[in-house]
């Protein structure tokens, strides 16, 4: 089983590239067994998008 600091690794990939279906189904099984990764997890899609919605550069990818 995957342990928190591997999880945390993959939360972290998962931010810049689509995770392989190996990598989702353990992030996905460890989340389910460890609450505060899930509220890891979540803490880091929060911070990308205020971060992808407060960047002048991506905002104006998202323009065109």
């Amino acid at each position: 089983m995957m342990m928190c600091k591997g999880a945390t690794r993959l939360m972290s990939l998962k931010q810049d590239r689509r995770l392989t279906f190996q990598e989702r189904l353990s992030l996905r099984l460890h989340l389910m067994m460890c609450d505060a990764c899930t509220e890891c997890n979540r803490q880091f899609d929060l911070l990308h998008e205020a971060g992808r919605r407060h960047t002048p550069e991506l905002q104006e990818d998202d323009a065109r």
